[in-house]
């Protein structure tokens, strides 16, 4: 896990917003509330997001927070998973089942219809049986001076998190450049140094 050991590639946000008196309390509520849940049905292929713990993807009470909260430091996982079914392996299952179906009835090809419902019915048999493809990305929000580490580049993980914290918590994320982080005095250094060249963003 690159927030707690290794080397990180993260986004970086300034939450936009106050974290309000008694935080804790309202934090562990809405960290359960948006917290990763199995689907009821095993047959779908939607994306499940949901926050979890960032020892192990599996735990998705918040209500002890010494597991999560670590001095003004919150630490957790955004969590994704969607089953995918084995694209050349359904193709080839569906082809022999439409071949047995025309065998039972003497036809030499499946109309449409029947080919719609007999690959519908291997859908879903296959996605019973399908484990889902499991994501998780850290979280690392600085409670006291209002900034958040995101451990992804990835744009389309990174509107998931800016969704859904802010359905979390009602704050908002503003991705910051590294001349942010910079003091006046850092800023002009920075600039006189390079020249006025462009920096990339976080």
């Amino acid at each position: 896990m690159g927030i707690l050991n290794g080397q990180m590639t993260v986004r970086r946000y300034a939450v936009q917003g106050e974290v309000p008196d008694g935080f804790r309390d309202k934090y562990v509520e809405a960290l359960n509330a948006h917290a990763f849940r199995e689907p009821f049905s095993k047959v779908k292929k939607e994306e499940i997001e949901g926050w979890c713990q960032v020892h192990n993807l599996l735990d998705t009470d918040f209500t002890d927070i010494n597991q999560w909260l670590y001095n003004h430091y919150a630490l957790f996982c955004l969590r994704v998973d969607k089953k995918v079914l084995p694209a050349k392996l359904f193709k080839a299952t569906l082809e022999k089942r439409v071949q047995e179906w025309c065998t039972a009835h003497a036809k030499e090809r499946c109309p449409r219809g029947d080919r719609d419902e007999i690959k519908d019915l291997l859908e879903i048999e296959m996605l019973k049986s399908c484990l889902p493809r499991v994501q998780t990305i850290e979280v690392c929000w600085n409670l006291a001076e209002g900034w958040l580490l995101f451990h992804s580049h990835s744009a389309g993980a990174n509107d998931r998190l800016r969704k859904l914290f802010l359905n979390t918590f009602g704050l908002k994320l503003v991705p910051q450049n590294p001349l942010d982080m910079l003091g006046d005095e850092a800023l002009e250094s920075a600039v006189e140094h390079t020249g006025g060249s462009n920096w990339s963003a976080v």
